[in-house]
């Protein structure tokens, strides 16, 4: 068993993923993905539909026009793809099919409350996380919400909102006063690649222990509802 890496003492800063980390959807990126698929004529249950959807659950996490810029090549097609997916995504979330994760919003307080800032990240445009943030009530529960958009255009597996939300809220001297918490092996990987001096994958979406561990994760953790005794000295 990989042994616990000891805690780093003084966390300023907390990026938290959203869908899967403090956002369950149960499914609904799948779910999308078919519409963005059918809008590209790709047939459900076709072998390219297996691989195309295989290719997606493989990078959870990612911004998802990087993904469709694999999966369909030129410029137009991606992005025909995503505002499809962008637009399927967002009606599900409309109809109410989004919740917290169990004791999420809680812990954001929590971290607040000890003087620790939160910041909240995604893969999605910004058009959907603010959906998703109306669909919550989360709205002014952090000072500071990034999607790739807002960090120059790469998301994960780059460090960039990572290193955005550093600089943006100056919120810590150092990258290692810096936690990333996630549930895709590209969150881990991420906030390793910025340095940060706690990256903790969860297991409450898209990926397990196995994942986490192979992108560097210095911690594997239930739910993100166990960050703050983490960050106490619990274990």
């Amino acid at each position: 068993m990989k042994p616990v890496t000891p805690v780093t003492p003084d966390i300023r800063l907390v990026v938290l993923d959203m869908a899967g980390t403090t956002v369950a959807d149960g499914g609904l990126v799948e779910r999308a993905f078919a519409a963005a698929a059918a809008e590209l004529g790709v047939e459900p249950g076709s072998a390219e539909h297996a691989e195309h959807l295989a290719y997606v659950r493989a990078t959870m996490g990612e911004s998802k026009i990087s993904v469709f810029r694999h999966l369909f090549g030129d410029e137009d097609r991606a992005r025909r793809a995503n505002t499809a997916f962008e637009k399927a995504y967002g009606a599900l979330v409309d109809e109410g099919l989004v919740a917290p994760v169990p004791g999420a919003r809680e812990t954001i307080e929590e971290l607040t409350a000890g003087g620790r800032t939160v910041v909240l990240t995604t893969g999605f445009a910004r058009v959907t996380q603010d959906a998703i943030l109306d669909a919550l009530g989360w709205r002014g529960l952090v000072p500071l919400t990034l999607c790739p958009a807002d960090a120059g255009g790469r998301g994960r597996p780059y460090p960039d909102m990572v290193l955005e939300a550093f600089v943006r809220t100056r919120a810590a001297e150092d990258v290692r006063q810096v936690a990333v918490a996630g549930d895709t092996s590209y969150d881990v990987l991420s906030g390793v690649r910025a340095g940060a001096g706690l990256v903790a994958g969860v297991r409450t979406g898209a990926h397990g222990d196995a994942e986490f561990t192979a992108a560097g994760a210095t911690h594997v953790l239930d739910s993100v509802a166990a960050l703050p005794g983490l960050l106490a000295g619990d274990r």
